[in-house]
């Protein structure tokens, strides 16, 4: 999970953990334990950090590894917690209490067999504390919200939360009483939710709250929202409150994360494409003559009859229709899908007639690798009704009747096309 200004929530924290808690002990090895007990805390927080941080500067491995996905390094991020207790000598004091609580019950635990595991869980506990208490405050100073460490706990339980629901409907077959229950309907069939969850930010309050209710009788244990704990109190009754932390969490992770992202990969050729094109566009235009329609046009008024011989080329014969309506049904699309979206197709735009000879799903992935999924040229009829999208590769594959390697082959053809094109009318122009 990532937020604003916050450096601990990603899943390094726990390498970060671990080497906290390991080192703790190294230190504690050269110091005696029972420093813990003496009443000048001030003291042994000093002499604590001194031997912890020597530790953590020695490591290697464990600490050179990433720490989160802003370039930090586990020993890094580690050694940053610890010089903040000496800005926070409050937690350590409650560090203390707890390790005297625990040798008025058990005397010099720390030396017993399993002393060790005990001592390094109290440490576990303190830096899970504050690593809530830093993040949120960096979140405030980051957001000018405000926000308690209690929260930050919450962005995480909700983060959890989703990651094990988009686990539960990838699974679906397995755990159809849960998925179910989740999505308040009985499951036969694979739910169209599995495919429209993407990020957090899809995720639904209502799917949360049902998933912690279905914990009890999946899990065993009561979910999160339905404990006793009045942690999570002020989101047991507000749906509202869950969706928009949802919404914040899928928000900043989409803006700051540069993973996972298909469009990148044609981002260079794109983007030299379009400049190419646009630069002829501006030469036909400087000239005072017209120059050719723009892809973003996706509609003419007036086609010129000329350039377009077989206006209802693209409208499938009536006797296709069934075998049309069920290759639209296989990949989560209604069956007039095919034949809303040929009648919407802009046949006088310049990039219509260069691609007259391909299908309309070829059209489509060119459209989706150049201008991507959402646009406002976009006619309504292009879209997945599920997503409010064009269909991803994978159903316009299905659509096409082809291999999804088929389809980018031809995509790609298509668009070599155009651009040998726009080369063309540079040349005549020129």
């Amino acid at each position: 999970m990532r937020l604003p200004g916050t450096r601990y929530q990603e899943h390094g924290w726990e390498q970060v953990r671990k080497l906290l808690g390991h080192c703790s002990l190294q230190a504690f090895a050269r110091v005696d334990p029972a420093l813990l007990l003496e009443p000048d805390t001030a003291t042994s927080l000093s002499l604590y950090v001194e031997a912890v941080a020597r530790a953590l500067h020695g490591a290697r491995g464990r600490g050179a590894a990433a720490g989160n996905s802003y370039g930090d390094t586990v020993s890094e991020l580690a050694l940053a917690l610890v010089y903040e207790l000496q800005a926070r000598p409050g937690d350590w004091d409650a560090l203390c209490a707890a390790v005297s609580g625990e040798h008025a019950r058990l005397g010099r635990f720390w030396a017993q067999p399993g002393g060790e595991a005990l001592l390094r869980k109290k440490f576990n506990d303190l830096y899970a504390v504050l690593r809530d208490k830093v993040d949120s405050d960096n979140y405030q100073a980051a957001c000018g919200r405000p926000c308690s460490p209690n929260r930050m706990y919450a962005y995480r339980m909700l983060d959890t939360a989703c990651h094990e629901i988009a686990r539960l409907f990838e699974g679906w077959r397995e755990h159809l009483a849960q998925v179910g229950a989740i999505l308040g309907r009985e499951v036969d069939a694979m739910p169209i939710e599995a495919r429209q969850l993407r990020s957090i930010a899809d995720c639904r309050a209502e799917w949360v709250l049902r998933w912690s209710e279905s914990l009890e009788a999946f899990g065993g244990a009561p979910g999160p929202l339905h404990t006793r704990s009045k942690r999570f109190a002020s989101l047991k009754t507000s749906p509202e409150k869950i969706a928009a932390m949802l919404r914040e969490i899928g928000d900043y992770e989409q803006l700051s994360s540069n993973r996972d992202q298909d469009w990148l990969h044609d981002a260079g050729d794109a983007a030299a494409w379009l400049d190419d094109y646009l630069r002829v566009l501006g030469e036909s235009e400087a000239a005072s003559t017209p120059g050719p329609d723009l892809v973003l046009e996706m509609r003419q008024e007036e086609p010129e009859p000329i350039d377009d011989p077989e206006p209802d080329a693209d409208l499938p014969d009536e006797a296709d229709l069934p075998r049309l309506a069920a290759a639209a049904q296989s990949v989560s699309l209604p069956p007039s899908y095919l034949q809303s979206a040929a009648s919407a197709q802009a046949r006088g735009s310049w990039a219509a007639r260069e691609m007259a000879g391909d299908t309309l799903p070829v059209r489509l992935a060119v459209y989706l690798k150049l201008l991507g999924p959402v646009d406002d040229s976009y006619p309504s009829e292009w879209l997945d009704p599920a997503t409010g999208e064009l269909p991803t590769m994978q159903q316009l594959a299905g659509l096409d009747g082809i291999s999804l390697p088929t389809l980018r082959k031809r995509r790609d053809t298509a668009i070599a096309r155009l651009q040998d094109a726009a080369t063309a009318t540079r040349e005549e122009k020129g």
